[in-house]
């Protein structure tokens, strides 16, 4: 199985700007991933707060292969 959400689009620093969704082909900015995360669409993700930014993020397991980036 192909990870969920891969990052389309960085930054400057690296601060992940635009996410794909691999299963529905949906198109995202950071904002509208948290938004959706919070309202508990992506089960597997979190947010976290970067620099006071909110951050989407993968929820942590065994494998290094599906993280975010």
């Amino acid at each position: 199985m192909s990870k969920r959400i891969t990052v389309i689009n960085e930054d400057y620093s690296g601060r992940n700007l635009q996410f794909r969704d691999n299963y529905t082909g949906a198109v995202m900015s950071r904002a509208e991933f948290v938004r959706l995360i919070e309202a508990g669409v992506y089960p597997n993700y979190h947010v976290r707060v970067i620099n006071g930014i909110k951050t989407p993020a993968s929820d942590p397991d065994s494998s290094e292969d599906n993280n975010l980036g």
